[in-house]
């Protein structure tokens, strides 16, 4: 009985991690902090390189140390065969793109089938971590059961991820808490002693049935998103009324029932997880009869965001075409080179055909923005936040990296043709602009000195 190997190896379990990405690579080196033996599987030859050299493919803070550190528990190949031969447990961590609401499901059915050709008679707990729609697990499961060769012994189980890119290690180390959604107690045990460092320290560690823990993921993201587009339109108002939303934002904070997490204003959420999952919560409440106008109108509200500040850019300069315009940060947040749904792409691109002429820095995603927006005649990349401020007509931040949180505002005067500075992320006081700047943020008063 696959528990009492468990016991013999003294709680170090072999987990094998089917794909690479942000979450899997992510579960994987932190497996093998835990102590745990941890295979990997990618179909991307490229990743998989990289990975035997023990370099990260993905900037994500702190992973890469991490892969030197375990890299000993750490191995690495482009077959599910030699996963499922090697592991207890095995994780599906594949990614499942969005299209207008409706997830490409198709990467975890081809794991779950190249798993179940391979499996043999010996137990084997599959545990969804990809973040899919309410019930996928029973399709897991009839798939599993469709393709095994012969009569297998196995379960499915549930456990949603929960991290943030940029701060992925310190949430799969300190984490709010661990859902797992399983249908008998032999697969809580074994996912118990999975994460039997983290329940040590006290993390909560709350056990549901499969299908509740696929719609918890949902349900929070979709909070969360709902959280950042509220405030996005109390700045707008704070804006019209000339009221500082950062003050009404803390005011509203310390309120324990509110808490004074994503109430940041700003040009809106992107990356690859509130949008698909907004998206995915709604046709999926849909389909079940839900109208959800709540989430419909807080994916409006992000979108519009964008628009606003590209009206809040013509209203300061005017006229965009022919205009010098630099602009610091690219990824859809600071502390990874994700670009996925990014808010830049929309302002860059609306911008590009306005005919202005964009100065571009990012201190990670640059090379994936290249991927959308080659070097062009009017639009360049640069090597740091100053060269991309020379001769500038106005300054657009789009992320909010620390470094352009305290930079040298003299030397920025003297380089720009206008000391112009449009803050979509507010990452400036108000009393921090130096004199002969304007600034103009979100759901504050304009700056003139």
């Amino acid at each position: 009985m696959c528990v009492d190997v468990f016991s013999l190896r003294g709680g170090i379990l072999k987990i094998g991690i089917i794909g690479t990405g942000y979450v899997g690579l992510t579960t994987a080196v932190c497996f093998a902090e835990f102590g745990h033996e941890v295979m990997c599987s990618d179909k991307d030859e490229k990743k998989l390189k990289l990975l035997k050299k023990c370099k990260s493919p993905i900037y994500e803070p702190k992973l890469e140390n991490l892969l030197h550190k375990n890299f000993e528990r750490l191995k690495f190949t482009s077959k599910n065969k030699e996963v499922v031969d090697f592991a207890d447990a095995i994780f599906i961590c594949v990614g499942t793109p969005e299209k207008n609401g409706k997830p490409d499901l198709s990467q975890v059915e081809e794991a779950a089938r190249e798993i179940a050709l391979s499996l043999k008679n010996d137990y084997k707990l599959i545990i969804e971590k990809s973040t899919v729609p309410v019930n996928t697990y029973q399709w897991v499961k009839k798939t599993l059961k469709r393709y095994s060769k012969s009569s297998i012994n196995f379960d499915v189980a549930s456990n949603p991820e929960f991290l943030r890119e940029g701060s992925a290690i310190d949430d799969f180390m300190n984490p709010d808490r661990i859902i797992v959604g399983v249908e008998n107690k032999k697969a809580e045990k074994i996912l118990r002693k999975i994460y039997k460092p983290l329940i040590k320290k006290g993390v909560p560690f709350l056990v549901t049935d499969p299908a509740t823990a696929e719609i918890i993921k949902h349900a929070s993201n979709s909070f969360l998103a709902m959280k950042i587009s509220y405030i996005n339109m109390v700045a707008n108002l704070c804006e019209k009324l000339g009221v500082d939303v950062t003050t009404v934002a803390k005011g509203m904070g310390y309120d324990p029932r509110i808490g004074d997490k994503f109430l940041n204003a700003g040009i809106g959420y992107g990356g690859s997880c509130f949008p698909k999952d907004v998206r995915t919560f709604i046709k999926i409440a849909e389909e079940h009869g839900i109208n959800f106008s709540l989430l419909r109108e807080t994916e409006k509200i992000n979108k519009a965001q964008r628009k606003r500040f590209i009206e809040k850019v013509e209203n300061v300069l005017w006229i965009n075409k022919n205009k010098n315009i630099a602009i610091w940060g690219l990824s859809f947040k600071p502390g990874t080179d994700d670009i996925r749904d990014a808010p830049s792409i929309d302002i860059v691109s609306e911008l590009s055909k306005q005919g202005a002429n964009l100065r571009l820095y990012d201190p990670k995603a640059m090379e994936n923005f290249k991927k959308i927006f080659p070097e062009s005649e009017n639009i360049k990349y640069c090597n740091d936040k100053y060269e991309a401020l020379k001769n500038a007509d106005a300054l657009l931040i789009l992320t909010e990296w620390d470094e352009f949180k305290n930079p040298n505002f003299n030397k920025m005067k003297k380089l720009m043709r206008l000391p112009i500075i449009i803050d979509g992320r507010n990452i400036y006081e108000l009393d921090e602009i130096e004199e002969g700047f304007e600034y103009y943020s979100v759901g504050r008063r304009a700056v003139k000195k």
